[in-house]
């Protein structure tokens, strides 16, 4: 029998030493964070599951992402990151141990041309699974690496807050993710606000959030930890994330379903075996 879903934290990750490295990546951990800590820190939060990413240091290489789904499957899923010409028993593979969608972590990086028709086919594949195509992107790209995704017919999941450089109108990347949001396929995740604004973060998070929530509605929010706080480690921890999203959004019923009911729908979560005494 599952575990009653009392929270879903959106955005974490696994990983170990010794693991094969990126040729390409923007840093390389010298610690660990395994998947006993994490299940040990949700236990310590009330947080019942949790949807682990992919790291962009490990590249394509899921398998540890994979040992890890399939060591908890009824408390996680997870997000993979794909060449776009993977084969299709690689992606039903991924599928049978709770992968539930793709992620383009393209930051700092040269935007691919995602309408190649190998990404188009691979979009395609992605959304005959059900799963949906996570993007991490700077904000003033966002309209040109997520209407690809769109024009594809794929759900989309925004993440970090869409990594605007300010929470307000004058940010025109922002400002668009907000104007996109009655097409009813995109979802952003209220997560690692540190990495947007380090010098303002409670204010301008906050902000973000509201402009979020009146945009997009609760129904297409969710929160995410981003545990272990990579290259943040030194402002960042679990409570702390944990904590802020109360200040972002006060109201409690609604927070409630950007914690519980909307995360479990797009992950696929068993929605009965939600918890009523949030």
């Amino acid at each position: 029998m599952p575990s009653p879903i009392t929270a879903i934290d959106s955005h974490a990750h696994v990983f170990a030493r010794g693991l094969p490295l990126a040729a390409t990546r923007r840093h390389a951990p010298d610690y660990e964070a395994t998947l006993a800590e994490y299940l040990s820190l949700l236990d310590a939060h009330d947080v019942s599951h949790g949807v682990l990413v992919q790291p962009s240091f490990l590249g394509t290489d899921n398998g540890f992402l994979i040992d890890a789904l399939r060591a908890a499957p009824a408390r996680l899923r997870g997000v993979a990151v794909v060449d776009p010409l993977v084969d299709d028993a690689t992606l039903q593979a991924m599928a049978e141990a709770g992968v539930v969608g793709i992620r383009l972590n393209i930051v700092g990086m040269p935007l691919p041309d995602l309408a190649r028709p190998d990404w188009q086919r691979l979009f395609t594949r992605v959304n005959a699974l059900g799963w949906h195509v996570e993007l991490h992107r700077e904000s003033r790209d966002l309209a040109l690496a997520a209407q690809p995704v769109l024009d594809a017919g794929c759900a989309l999941v925004v993440d970090h807050f869409g990594r605007p450089a300010s929470a307000g109108a004058d940010d025109e990347g922002f400002a668009w993710l907000l104007g996109a949001a009655d097409c009813g396929r995109i979802w952003v995740k209220l997560s690692a606000a540190y990495r947007n604004w380090p010098a303002s973060t409670d204010a301008c998070a906050h902000d973000a959030a509201q402009a979020l929530l009146k945009a997009f509605g609760p129904e297409r929010l969710m929160w995410g930890s981003d545990w272990p706080h990579t290259q943040h480690r030194e402002i960042a921890d679990y409570t702390t994330a944990h904590a802020t999203l109360a200040g972002w959004v006060p109201d409690a019923a609604v927070r409630r379903r950007i914690l519980v009911d909307t995360p479990a729908l797009l992950f696929k979560f068993k929605t009965g075996d939600i918890r009523d005494d949030q």
